[in-house]
Parts: C-alpha cells; structure tokens; sequence
C-alpha cells in the first residue's frame, strides 16, 4: 500500500509514496475503500472494550462485534488504538485492513461513561485472502515482496502480485535499506516504505 498510514479494505489498490521513478519523485498517499467506515455500532458485551484486541467482527452494511465463533465472525482484531491513525501506533505489518470506530454514546460501553472513544482496530481476516501479507496486493504498509504497478507521474499502486489484482503488477519491492545508495544497483524504483528501513528497493517483475 504506502506508507503505513495508510489502510484499506480486502484486495482493493493503496496508493504507494515514491521516493524515485528513475529519479526522485514523491507523493501524497491515498487512503482504500473503509479508511473512513465507521464502526461506531454499540457494544455487544463480548469484552471490556468495544471491538478490543482477539475480539471478532461481521461484516454487513458496517461492521459488528460478534462472538468469534459465530459463522458471522469475518476479521479479528490484532492491534486497538484509541485516537487517530495518522497519530497513533501502525499497525502490524500481517494487518489486512483498518476499521476506523467514531465517537458513539450507547446505553452500555466498556467503563460507564456512556462514550465509546474514537479509534482505530487493526484487523486480520479469519480466512484467505490476507491482502496485508506481503504480494498480497493491500494492507496499510507496504513491505519486502509487495507488488506494484504505476498510477501517475511520481505514483505507484499496490496490486497483487499473482496478478489477481485488477492492474497488472510492474515491480516487486524486493530489499528495504535506509537510503537508495543501499539499493542494488539492479533497483529500477524507490518506494517509500517507512520504519527503520523507509526505502524499498523495487525491480521489474
């Protein structure tokens, strides 16, 4: 996907920041399908917090929490932060998409003040497809062994590398460093990762 401020939902493309396209180009990240879903439904009393960490959500017209033994039970939660993502913590890398949770008063909540705070889960399908694992085509972070294909001047995409994905994939990151010096001299493009190694060093598939 990007940077790892970034989420999406399932298999659709993120937008990738370039360092360099034989160059050095940089641009703004773009955010998937559910970056800006809110799950803001009341509790169910499945735990001390609303969509917490090991609990399981449905998925319908929103997302619910459910039992995570429910035929319903879709994702599991891998990571709650409160606040907002592009604030707080990333996600872990093997995160298949990112529920945003808005600000909700419900008759019950985890501690009885009668507020659910703003936040964002982190979650992992119970069941393929994993498009956060790496060539998987999605997830908020782009990692060594993810594919992407070119969206515009200074921009690249995310697809899956199998080629599945709608766009057909153009490179493979295939290292991360911690400046393009470090790259192969082989590297055709720089995609910018993030992290202790923010560079990703990319070459033709």
């Amino acid at each position: 996907m990007r940077s790892a401020r970034f989420a999406r939902v399932m298999c659709a493309p993120v937008l990738v920041g370039v360092l360099a396209l034989m160059g050095c180009q940089k641009s703004p990240g773009a955010s998937g399908n559910l970056n800006d879903t809110s799950a803001s439904k009341s509790p169910s009393g499945y735990g001390l917090v609303f969509l917490g960490v090991d609990e399981c959500a449905s998925r319908g017209k929103g997302f619910t929490e459910v039992l995570c033994s429910s035929e319903k039970a879709q994702a599991r939660v891998i990571a709650r932060y409160d606040g907002r993502q592009s604030e707080g913590p990333a996600c872990p890398v093997s995160t298949d998409f990112v529920l945003h949770i808005s600000e909700s008063r419900p008759a019950y909540d985890e501690d009885g003040d009668g507020a659910v705070p703003k936040g964002y889960a982190c979650m992992r399908n119970l069941e393929s497809p994993h498009p956060g694992d790496p060539g998987g085509g999605g997830g908020p972070s782009t990692v060594v062994g993810d594919c992407v294909y070119t969206a515009g001047k200074g921009e690249v995409r995310e697809t899956a590398c199998d080629g599945s994905g709608k766009n057909a994939p153009e490179f493979r990151v295939d290292s991360a460093v911690r400046s393009r010096a470090k790259c192969p001299a082989s590297t055709e493009l720089y995609v910018q990762l993030g992290g202790a190694k923010p560079v990703g060093c990319a070459e033709p598939v």
